[in-house]
Order: structure tokens, then C-alpha cells, then sequence
């Protein structure tokens, strides 16, 4: 599969390039390269707009995407909005449902495993509302605790913004009976899947979520572009983020009036070309056998875990149980070794793993570590990758020991 990545065509220091890094970004195969050069030198075109051919193609490439986008995550095209990425589409939600919504003595939820784009947008909603964050949190093993789920979701509750698999542990977070809860007392639950949606089916209906927030980068699509879900039935209640060019139906000196469609909610000239590549990333990804797909990566982890074990003074973070049947992120610490010494070591052996709290802050204070390493799998990984990353952390180690 490495051969429909041209990046791993080359080697750093004489070594094979391994890139363990995919919680962060994901590398890009061809077809989404392709697709996002020809956008550029056969229709490049504003859309909506124009009515020349090249606004029109444009602006069907554009819609078709939304369309691709739509499907993969069980969607109607007109609940999908294009962002920049996650981080723009939970800010959205809060700036366009959250800020009119939540009053003083509401309580906003979250888990004590999430990413800082998932903490700082509510933090700024409970500041300038006078509301209350309110925490679930983790057993030792990283896992949720939901012993006092109904105490923490409570009639003050209006939103719930959860993480489906942890970016820093790798803890896939069993969102029904949070789902359920957020609902029996009548929140909304937004689903952060920037972690999960590359790597397992989301399907929206399912979850029965109300928001859901992803990257296209991190599922082998360009950087630039994100996906927010809202569903249609609130979307009467979501203010445009922001207001502008291409969002408008009319608009005089003393008033404007928004576009009814999902449009409302893209304000300027979208990420065309971005949501081009998204939609060619997409197809490449259905491609593949998401059962095989976690069957392989979790048998990455498996092996990667047990090399681990056998590594003097390391330990695993996480889940153990859970990652070995259904991980794709694994995150460690060695002893006496700090996580950047160990990232730089690999980078100069062609290994590429990521060092630090992983925007992830409060959640390595809770557990009284300053950061970990992380290595972070992706279709393309082998087993390969993973035995060569065992042995280069065993020569550290003896290394270190001399």
C-alpha cells in the first residue's frame, strides 16, 4: 500500500522512511495529489458565483464533494459544512450554537481525555456565560468513568462535547450511554472524531449525535479543510459563524437576509480545491476493509506493546486490553530518557513518533506525567515499521545505559 504514497519514496540518513506520526497528520496518497493538481490546471474557478463553464464545473466538483463527504459519515449533503478542520468546526459550535444557548448556571461537559481544541472553546463559552464545566473523569487506565454519569449530565447540562477516541492514549470512548444521557435531559452532544473517522465506519445516525467535527488531514486528505456534521433538524438553532460573501440571500444598507441551505454557514470563498482532495481521499479510504483495517492496526499495536514490555524501564500508557483489540495509538514513557531525546534519536534512524502532552494538557496532569511518546498507526504501517522501531528503541536504551 506504501507505493500509492509517493513521500515514502526516499530515505533519511540512509534509512527507510517510517512514519509512525499519523495521530498528528496523515501522509497523501497520489490520487488525492492528482485530484487536487488537476483541480488546479483544468477547472480552477470561484464557485457559485459565476455562471461562466469553469464556476460551473467548479462548483459541481465542490458540491460532489460534500455529497462524498455526506455518505462516508451517513449524512445528508445539507448537514455537512466545510471548515478548515476540527479545531474551526467545534469553535463554530461554539460561537454559532453555544454563545445563545448556554445562560448563567448552565453546565457544558466534556471528558478529562480531550484534545485542548475540545477544552478551550468551552472555557471561553463558561467565562463569558457564567456557566460551569463540568469533567468526566478517567480510571487510571485512561478509560472514562462514568460511575456518577448522571451527577456529571444533569438537568443544567445543555451540551455535551465528547472525544470519540483519545489523540494522546488511544482510549476509544463508548459514547451511547453518554449519548443517552446528554439527551434524557435534553443537551446537545457533539462528537469530536478527528481521532476515529479514518480508522472505523462513523455512521451519525447511530451515534445519534447532533454535532460531530473532524480533519481531512488526518484521513489522508489535505490540511486546510474540516468537516463539521449538524444536523438538520437543529440547524435553525446555529447562527453563522461567520458572515459574508456567498452566504447572504440579500443584502441592503439596513438589513441582510441568509441563504436557507447549508450554505448559510460558509461565508467567502470556501477550501475548494481542499474539499476536492477531501472527497478523492475519502474514495481512496472506502477502498479499503475497515474490519481489516482495525484487525491489522490493532495487531500493530499488539506486537509494539509486547516489544514494549520487553524494553527495560518503558511503560505503556492507555488501555492495554482495549488497544490490543482495537487501538491505533500507542503512547509510552522510558525511563530516564525524556520523550524529545527519544523522538530525536528515532528521527535520525528514519522513524518518525511524536514527543510531548500531545495538546492534551490536563489530561497528563491528571496522570502526573509531563508528556509521553506516541506512535500512531495508519493503513500504510507494517509490521515492519514496528519491529524496526523496537529495535532502534533498544539500542537507545543500551545506549543510554553506557
Amino acid at each position: 500500500m506504501k507505493h500509492d504514497f509517493p513521500i515514502f519514496n526516499q530515505t533519511i540518513n540512509g534509512y527507510q522512511f517510517r512514519y509512525l506520526d499519523n495521530a498528528s497528520t496523515s501522509q497523501k496518497p497520489q490520487a488525492v495529489i492528482d485530484a487536487m493538481v488537476d483541480f488546479y490546471t483544468t477547472k480552477n474557478a470561484n464557485i457559485y458565483r459565476g455562471t461562466h463553464v469553469f464556476a460551473e464545473g467548479a462548483t459541481q466538483a465542490y458540491e460532489s464533494a460534500r455529497e462524498t463527504v455526506g455518505q462516508f459519515i451517513g449524512a445528508r449533503p445539507d448537514e455537512i459544512v466545510f471548515t478548515s478542520g476540527c479545531t474551526e468546526s467545534l469553535n463554530y459550535v461554539a460561537a454559532g450554537w453555544a454563545i445563545s444557548h448556554i445562560q448563567p448556571g448552565d453546565t457544558i461537559v466534556v471528558s478529562a481525555l480531550e484534545h485542548h481544541a475540545n477544552i478551550l472553546p468551552w472555557q471561553r463559552i463558561v467565562e463569558q456565560k457564567k456557566a460551569m464545566l463540568r469533567i468526566i473523569p478517567i480510571h487510571q487506565d485512561g478509560t472514562l468513568n462514568l460511575a456518577n454519569l448522571n451527577e456529571i449530565i444533569a438537568a443544567s447540562t445543555k451540551l455535551v462535547s465528547i472525544t470519540h477516541t483519545s489523540n494522546a492514549l488511544g482510549t476509544e470512548v463508548n459514547l451511547i450511554p453518554i449519548v443517552k444521557r446528554a439527551h434524557e435531559v435534553g443537551a446537545l452532544v457533539c462528537i469530536d472524531a478527528a481521532q476515529s473517522v479514518a480508522h472505523k465506519r462513523i455512521d451519525v445516525r447511530a451515534l445519534n449525535c447532533d454535532f460531530l467535527a473532524f480533519s481531512g488531514h488526518k484521513l489522508f486528505g489535505p490540511t486546510g479543510i474540516g468537516v463539521l456534521y449538524i444536523k438538520k433538524d437543529i440547524q435553525p438553532q446555529v447562527e453563522p459563524y461567520q458572515v459574508g460573501g456567498g452566504m447572504v440571500f440579500e443584502v441592503s444598507w439596513a438589513d441582510s437576509t441568509y441563504l436557507q441551505s447549508v450554505n448559510r454557514f460558509e461565508a467567502g470563498t470556501p477550501p475548494i480545491a481542499q474539499a476536492i482532495g477531501l472527497a478523492a481521499a475519502i474514495t481512496y479510504l472506502q477502498t479499503l476493509d475497515f474490519e481489516a483495517l482495525a484487525v491489522h492496526e490493532a495487531a500493530l499495536c499488539t506486537v509494539l506493546m509486547q516489544g514494549l514490555e520487553g524494553i527495560s524501564g518503558t511503560r505503556i500508557l492507555g488501555p492495554i486490553d482495549q488497544l490490543r483489540q482495537s487501538g491505533h495509538i500507542i503512547s509510552f514513557i522510558m525511563e530516564d530518557i525524556h520523550p524529545h531525546d527519544v523522538v530525536a534519536f528515532l528521527s535520525d534512524r528514519g522513524i518518525c513518533v511524536r514527543a510531548g502532552n500531545h495538546c492534551a494538557q490536563p489530561l497528563f496532569t491528571t496522570l502526573g506525567l509531563e508528556g509521553s511518546v506516541r506512535a500512531s498507526f495508519a493503513a500504510y504501517n507494517t509490521l515492519e515499521d514496528v519491529e524496526f522501531l523496537l529495535k532502534s528503541l533498544s539500542e537507545l536504551v543500551t545506549l543510554f545505559k553506557s
